[in-house]
């Protein structure tokens, strides 16, 4: 049984988007108008274009919580470039909708990215293979198969290990990303970033991973530190990087259980 946990944001922002049309309702006049049945059209086309396309056997939508985000208590700077763009006028209503009827799946305070990865390392929820079909680099944080949807590596399933997900996940501690609101350490770029995680490959070639991950840790904890930061800086960037997987959400209470670094 192969499962396409399908990040439902970006295949729904696309749908309402492409069906909006500029509507001069009298001389002078403009608004956007958009039909319904087009949209579900489009959404749905894109849905059956992935299952065709990956062979898959059943999907299940994840979606973001547009009315709140377990981050913006971490910093309030979170996402804060993206306030000023338009959204489609009929999105918010679409993914309610995707929500009652179409049983997406969906937490409050999280986001679509944070469900797929939950959904994905859970060993109960969905059976079978499970296979994470989001156009967002971000899932490489998480263990397990991703396809790049949308891009040009779309068409190939990558198999992330644990420790891929850990790399990864420092990778953007390191950097941060501007698209999301976090700005990782001063000056490190992807090149630089990799350097300084190959410093521990090189260093420790046989550690075993928990001590991989202790020295990594320390190396990144570093890097924050020459640029006159602390490990408390590093961790809240981390945080922000760190897409959920099972083991960082409560499921009683429905929260987040925040990263921690690698004990010593």
């Amino acid at each position: 049984m192969r499962t396409l946990l399908i990040d439902a944001d970006v295949v729904a922002y696309n749908a309402a988007f492409s069906c909006e049309k500029a509507f001069e309702f009298e001389p002078g006049y403009w608004t956007w108008q958009v039909g319904w049945d087009e949209v579900i059209e489009a959404f749905d086309a894109e849905v059956s274009r992935m299952m065709e396309t990956l062979q898959a056997d059943q999907f299940k939508l994840c979606l973001t919580d547009s009315d709140g985000n377990f981050r913006l208590g971490i910093h309030p700077d979170y996402k804060g470039g993206r306030k000023s763009v338009r959204k489609p006028i009929i999105l918010k209503h679409l993914k309610q909708y995707l929500v009652d009827e179409r049983q997406a799946f969906f937490k409050p305070g999280l986001e679509g990215d944070d469900c797929m990865g939950i959904l994905a390392t859970h060993p109960k929820l969905i059976p079978g293979e499970k296979i994470i079909v989001s156009i967002d680099k971000d899932m490489r944080t998480i263990p397990g198969k991703f396809i790049r949807w949308g891009t040009e590596e779309g068409c190939v399933i990558e198999e992330i290990d644990a420790e891929a997900a850990f790399y990864f996940h420092m990778k953007q501690t390191l950097m941060g990303d501007v698209t999301d609101g976090y700005k990782g350490c001063p000056g490190v770029g992807p090149k630089a970033a990799d350097a300084i995680l190959s410093k521990a490959l090189e260093d420790y070639p046989d550690a075993e991973p928990e001590q991989y991950r202790r020295v990594i840790w320390a190396d990144v904890v570093a890097a924050y530190e020459k640029k006159g930061l602390t490990e408390d800086d590093a961790i809240i960037q981390a945080r922000m990087a760190k897409i959920l997987d099972a083991s960082h959400y409560n499921f009683k209470t429905q929260e987040p259980i925040l990263w921690l670094p690698p004990s010593s």
